[in-house]
């Protein structure tokens, strides 16, 4: 018998939470609620902004990269000299080129995290840049066009609902 009874308390209370957040959703419909969606790795990928990013990050780290590039060739052109030239050399002389060639490696694999960090940490601050300037945007859009709602990569959405373009376009008016 009490198993029964709280069977029923359990679900009279589901029936309350579910009713308690369904609601709101029923009355922002009911209200006309207006939302918008906006592809913000578009944003990130097409504004001018974004491109002229690319191109400072491109000018920033491309030297370091080739660098780095470089270096791997070096290694890389070094050990297969050693491994040619291993059968004519002394065992001291080839365990002193191995540990020398695994020191350089160990030192590239060093500068490569550095590099890999430094161009994620550079990147980060220019995306900041260029989402605070479409939240912007954003908010611009949302005022004139009276939407209550603006929603990140939506997994579904009806083309008339998105204002990336229209993002990407204002941006591109910016100085």
């Amino acid at each position: 018998m009490k198993l029964r009874q709280s069977s029923k308390w359990i679900q009279l209370i589901l029936m309350v939470i579910a009713s308690v957040l369904l609601a709101p959703h029923a009355f922002a419909q009911d209200a006309g609620t207006r939302v918008a969606v906006v592809n913000s790795e578009k944003v990130f990928n097409e504004s001018n902004l974004a491109k002229a990013m690319q191109t400072r990050l491109q000018n920033e780290f491309t030297k370091r990269q080739n660098d780095l590039r470089d270096s791997a060739q070096k290694i890389k052109s070094a050990a297969e000299k050693l491994d040619r030239d291993a059968a004519v050399m002394t065992e001291a002389e080839r365990i002193r080129r191995q540990r020398e060639l695994a020191d350089q490696d160990r030192e590239l694999q060093r500068k490569q995290r550095e590099f890999t960090e430094d161009l994620n940490q550079r990147t980060f601050e220019e995306r900041a840049k260029i989402a605070e300037k479409a939240n912007a945007v954003l908010k611009q859009i949302a005022e004139q066009r009276k939407i209550d709602l603006i929603v990140q990569e939506a997994a579904y959405a009806n083309p008339k609902a998105d204002v990336t373009d229209d993002v990407i376009k204002a941006l591109n008016s910016q100085k």
